[in-house]
């Protein structure tokens, strides 16, 4: 159990029987009337925001997540499969808690976010960045830049679709940004 005097931003709370992370938060003493935290909670699960208001000393059940390091082994049916790289334990994850599924690589690592207590995977995160190859792009034509910011549509290995520049071509490689499934930049070989 914490008040409202111990929450932090990241802190993971029970809230309405669902689990919240404090995005923001702002203690609030009116001139009248007693005092007030304002703050801004993120549904672990559904990642939705909601605005809330708590009283000043209001008990709050605190939840204790983990972050434990996976790689990604293969898909089937079931789900994805991951390994834990310590204690090479294997699990079957729901691709609806992956963050970038369609960028998954075979060996890839990832962070997944356990609930402590019930040991039930919350949140599977992919790094902020990966390299993939290209399976197939249209060739871009020489000149063929009407604006600085000419794109086309790419295939990486994953089978995801990526706009990529116009002078990207087949075989490259990449690096994606997992968070906006844009391309970053040319991997040099």
């Amino acid at each position: 159990m914490a008040s409202t005097a111990d929450f932090k931003n990241g802190m993971c709370i029970e809230y309405n029987n669902d689990l919240y992370t404090i995005v923001s938060f702002q203690h609030v003493k009116p001139g009248k009337g007693p005092a007030f935290v304002r703050t801004k909670l993120k549904n672990v699960k559904t990642g939705k925001v909601i605005d809330n208001t708590f009283s000043s000393g209001t008990k709050i059940t605190t939840a204790r997540i983990e972050r434990r390091p996976y790689q990604f082994l293969y898909k089937d049916d079931m789900g994805y499969h991951f390994m834990h790289t310590e204690t090479y334990e294997q699990i079957p994850i729901d691709k609806g808690i992956i963050s970038a599924y369609d960028l998954l690589k075979e060996g890839q690592n990832v962070e997944i976010v356990f609930h402590a207590d019930t040991e039930t995977p919350l949140e599977c995160e992919l790094p902020p960045f990966v390299e993939l190859e290209i399976t197939y792009t249209e060739p871009g034509l020489k000149g063929d830049t009407s604006s600085s910011t000419s794109l086309k549509p790419a295939t990486v290995e994953t089978g995801a679709q990526i706009n990529v520049p116009l002078f990207v071509d087949t075989g490259n490689k990449i690096k994606i940004d997992t968070r906006t499934h844009s391309y970053a930049e040319r991997v040099k070989n």
